[in-house]
C-alpha cells in the first residue's frame, strides 16, 4: 500500500521552494535577511485588498488575529493561519503515526516538509474562498464573479509570499521562523499602537486619544482638575489606559523571570571520557505551543458561536452555546452561554461582579493549557522516549546510567511529563493574571510575544554579533 507521502511526491515538483544556502550564512547576514522578511510582511500588512466593499463591520475573526499575525482588509488578511493550520495537522498526523515517516531518512523529512507546504497552499485557497463567500468583503452578488475571484487570487498570492518568507528563515538564511517573527511583530505593534496611537475617538465624554500615554499627557494639559485627569488616564473604560500599560510591563517581567527556570541533566559521551554537556529541561518545556493550541480552539468556537447566534439567535441551543452583543465601541463580546464562561473577564471589577464566571474561566484555562502541553510532547517528538532515542543516536547517555534506553526513559519520565504539565499550568495561570489585570494585547498575546522575543534574545546571546558589531 502506497504511503501518503509517496502519493504527494508528484506535486512536490511544482511547489514554490527556497533553495538551501550553498554556503554558511554569517550571523550578520541572517539578521539582514530577517529584517528584509519582516519588512515585506509589514508592507503586505498595509496594502489593502483590491475589490472589497465592506470591511468596517464587526470582525468575526477578531479573537483569532492575535495568533494569526493578520491584519484585516489587507493582503495579510489570512496571516499565518494556513501555514500554522497545515503544520499542526501534519504534525498531529505524523505524531499519531497516521502518516508513516522515517525520521532517520532525509528524503522522508523533505517529503514531510513538502506535504506541509502543499496542505498550506490548499488551506490558503479554502480560507480565501470561505472569507469571500461568508460576506466579509460584501455580498458576493454585489462583488461579481470577477472581483470575487480577484480577491481570492490576491489572498492566495499573499499566502504564498507568507509561506516562502517562513521557509526563507527556516532554511538558514534568517533567524528563527517566519511564524514566530510575524506573531511577535503583530503583538508588539498592537501594544505600541495602543500606547502611542494619535487617533481620536468620541466616547461620549468628549474626544479622547486612543493611545494611553498620549491620552495621559493630553488630559494633564487640557483638564483643569489634574487629579481627576490622572484618575481618568489610569482607569478610563473601553480604551487603553495607563493601568493596562503597567500591567503589560509587569507580565513581561514575570514571564521573562520564569523563562530561566530549568533543570540541567549532565550527559557523557560513549565515545570519549568525561562529561560533554547537559540536556536542559525548561519549565516552559513545550514553549508557547499550549497557548497557541488553546487559543486556536477557543477562537474557532467563538467564531462558530457568533455566526450561529447572528442567524439563529432565537434558538435555545444556540443561546446556550453563546449569546453575543456588539457595544457602541469595540468588537462583539459574549454575554451569556458556554463561550461566555470560557472567555476572560474584562478587568478586576468584572471578575468580582461575576465570580462564577471568573472561577470557571480560571479552571478552563489552567486545565486546557496543562492538557494541551501534556499531549503535545507525544505528537511533537519531545517525549521521554523520543529524547532518549535522540541522545542515543548521538552517542550520548545520562551521567550515572548504563547504555540502556529504558533507564534513560525512566529518569527522563521524572522530569519531562511534569515539566510539560506544570509548565502548561503556569502558562495558563500567567494568561489569566494578564487578562484580569487588563494587559494590552491580551494575556495570550503577551505570552506569545515574550516567549518568542526571548528565543531571539537567546540566539543573539549565543552569537558574538553584538560585541563584534560594536568593536
Amino acid at each position: 500500500m502506497a504511503r501518503l507521502l509517496d502519493l504527494l511526491r508528484p506535486a512536490m515538483s511544482i511547489l514554490p521552494e527556497v533553495a538551501k544556502p550553498s554556503k554558511t550564512i554569517k550571523f550578520q547576514e541572517k539578521v539582514l535577511w530577517t529584517a528584509v522578511a519582516l519588512f515585506i510582511y509589514l508592507v503586505c500588512c498595509q496594502i489593502p485588498v483590491y475589490g472589497i466593499r465592506n470591511a468596517s463591520s464587526s470582525d468575526p475573526l477578531y479573537w483569532m488575529r492575535v495568533i494569526l499575525a493578520s491584519n484585516r482588509g489587507t493582503l495579510m488578511e489570512l496571516g499565518i493561519s494556513p501555514v500554522i493550520t497545515a503544520g499542526l495537522i501534519i504534525q498531529l498526523l505524523a505524531g499519531a503515526k497516521l502518516i508513516e515517516v522515517n525520521e532517520e531518512s532525509q528524503e522522508d523529512q523533505v517529503l514531510l516538509n513538502g506535504a506541509q507546504k502543499f496542505f498550506g497552499l490548499i488551506m490558503t485557497i479554502i480560507e480565501a474562498v470561505a472569507y469571500v463567500s461568508s460576506g466579509m468583503y460584501g455580498d458576493v452578488r454585489d462583488l461579481g464573479l470577477v472581483t470575487a475571484l480577484l480577491i481570492v487570487l490576491q489572498l492566495f498570492v499573499a499566502g504564498i509570499v507568507c509561506l516562502l518568507l517562513d521557509e526563507l528563515l527556516q532554511k538558514g538564511y534568517g533567524l528563527g521562523s517566519g511564524i514566530s517573527l510575524f506573531i511577535a511583530t503583530n503583538i508588539c505593534e498592537t501594544i505600541i499602537w495602543k500606547s502611542f496611537s494619535p487617533s481620536t475617538i468620541n466616547t461620549g465624554r468628549g474626544v479622547e486619544f486612543e493611545g494611553a500615554i498620549i491620552s495621559l499627557f493630553h488630559m494633564l494639559i487640557t483638564r483643569s482638575d489634574k487629579v481627576r485627569a490622572l484618575k481618568e488616564a489610569f482607569y478610563r473604560p473601553n480604551l487603553p489606559n495607563i493601568t493596562n500599560l503597567l500591567a503589560t510591563i509587569l507580565v513581561f517581567l514575570i514571564v521573562i523571570y520564569f523563562q530561566g527556570f530549568r533543570v540541567e541533566l549532565p550527559l557523557r559521551s560513549q565515545r570519549q571520557r568525561g562529561n560533554v554537556g547537559s540536556y536542559p529541561i525548561k519549565l516552559f518545556y513545550t514553549s508557547n505551543m499550549p497557548i497557541i493550541l488553546q487559543t486556536a480552539l477557543v477562537s474557532q468556537l467563538f467564531l462558530f458561536s457568533q455566526v450561529l447566534y447572528r442567524r439563529f439567535g432565537d434558538n435555545i441551543l444556540i443561546s446556550l452555546l453563546g449569546r453575543w452583543e456588539t457595544p457602541q465601541y469595540g468588537q462583539s463580546v459574549p454575554v451569556g452561554g458556554f463561550v461566555y464562561y470560557i472567555s476572560p473577564p474584562g478587568n478586576l471589577n468584572e471578575m468580582f461582579a461575576d465570580p462564577i464566571h471568573a472561577l470557571l474561566y480560571i479552571a478552563f484555562m489552567l486545565g486546557s493549557c496543562a492538557f494541551f502541553s501534556s499531549i503535545w510532547i507525544n505528537v511533537s517528538g519531545s517525549s521521554s522516549r523520543d529524547v532518549a532515542n535522540q541522545l542515543k543516536s548521538q552517542g550520548l547517555i545520562l551521567v550515572g546510567h548504563r547504555d540502556e534506553p529504558k533507564e534513560m526513559i525512566k529518569t527522563l519520565d521524572k522530569y519531562i511529563p511534569i515539566a510539560a504539565a506544570f509548565g502548561g499550568l503556569c502558562i495558563g495561570a500567567l494568561t489569566v493574571i494578564a487578562d484580569f489585570l487588563g494587559a494590552i494585547g491580551s494575556g495570550t498575546g503577551i505570552l506569545l510575544a515574550v516567549s518568542i522575543i526571548y528565543q531571539y534574545f537567546e540566539m543573539f546571546a549565543k552569537s558574538d554579533f553584538i560585541p563584534e558589531y560594536f568593536e
